[in-house]
């Protein structure tokens, strides 16, 4: 049983990728499934695949790495609300990450979407995670 399936999402993530793995697998559910989209959309991992089995179901994300460098593009992947202290944002307050260049992801009762797309929504909502 795992208390916090958003940190063990991003910590998979930030693990596979100082290991330079190509794929890394992930137990699914809904909200790590749109994020995994976002990500997609944003241009932080280079495709994914939702394999349904009988009990939950895996993502498999195929990471993004720069051609010349052969480093990853995501650069940091932060966890910002916790189980023991959640973090809000109203649509006012939502924050720029390195100045515009990382992300934000945000739950809101819109949906999970990125800071940009909850500012242009007028909505605020519980700050997930950064990445950059």
């Amino acid at each position: 049983m795992n208390t916090d399936p958003i940190a063990d999402f991003l910590t998979r993530i930030r693990n596979a990728s100082a290991a330079n793995h190509r794929v890394v697998e992930i137990p699914a559910s809904n909200l790590k499934r749109e994020m995994t989209k976002i990500l997609f959309d944003q241009g932080y991992i280079l495709s994914y695949k939702f394999e349904e089995n009988k009990t939950q179901g895996v993502i498999k994300i195929a990471l993004k790495y720069d051609t010349l460098t052969k480093e990853s593009v995501i650069r940091d992947i932060q966890r910002i609300s916790k189980p023991g202290l959640r973090k809000y944002a109203s649509s006012s307050e939502v924050p720029r990450i390195l100045n515009g260049l990382g992300i934000a992801i945000i739950s809101t009762s819109r949906g999970v979407m990125t800071g940009k797309q909850a500012q242009q929504h007028n909505v605020g909502g519980e700050v997930l995670c950064y990445v950059y």
